[in-house]
């Protein structure tokens, strides 16, 4: 007859179910951060997405600015290239122009004839410069401008204010707001410093 100590001996095999199951059961119900309700865990995956979404659309936004951005320069500078090889051009009639000859010689119809012509070619130059935003610089009187001039040499001159062009040796050009070419002046020397610009005033 079996003892009651060896009745009460519970089998291990005979317990219902695994410990180990509830556990693995526990860490399912609970996510990475150790949150249990699914409705938080679904509103921080939305805030997550929006964020990413909201991140995507302005990475779409600055390229779309630089790309139209883009755009506009190369239709604003498309000519740059060529206008700075035309301007040899435009100064070949201008030098053609100042040494034309004086007194009987220019009066000959042929000479005169030659000489309309050139400078109306001229003419016709600078206007096609100006339909494409290419503008001639002569700053003569003007407050030198380092952005907008190259200083050839010093004309001492008390009388006028220091740093003021008095002669321009060659002119220059702009498209739109860059430089082609600065102009090649004389700067004053010795008399008082010629004022700033006002605000607000622009400068060729």
């Amino acid at each position: 007859m079996m003892s009651n100590e060896t009745a009460n001996k519970t089998n291990p095999d005979e317990i219902e179910g695994d410990p180990s199951e509830d556990i693995e059961a526990a860490a399912v119900e609970t996510d990475e951060d150790g949150v249990d309700d699914p409705v938080v865990r679904l509103e921080r995956e939305a805030a997550e997405l929006k964020d990413q979404l909201l991140r995507a659309l302005a990475d779409a936004e600055n390229t779309r600015r630089r790309a139209e951005k883009d755009l506009a320069d190369a239709r604003r500078y498309a000519v740059a290239g060529f206008a700075r090889d035309m301007l040899s051009v435009s100064d070949n009639f201008r030098r053609a122009l100042d040494s034309k000859p004086e007194g009987e010689i220019a009066e000959d119809p042929g000479v005169k004839a030659l000489i309309e012509g050139i400078e109306m070619t001229e003419r016709e130059l600078l206007n096609a410069f100006e339909k494409h935003g290419i503008v001639k610089i002569v700053p003569e009187g003007e407050r030198f401008d380092p952005n907008m001039h190259q200083a050839m040499f010093e004309v001492p001159n008390p009388e006028v204010a220091s740093g003021t062009v008095v002669q321009v040796v060659q002119p220059g050009y702009k498209i739109a707001d860059r430089v082609l070419r600065p102009a090649m002046v004389g700067v004053a020397k010795g008399g008082p410093k010629a004022p700033k610009p006002s605000e607000g005033s622009s400068e060729e």
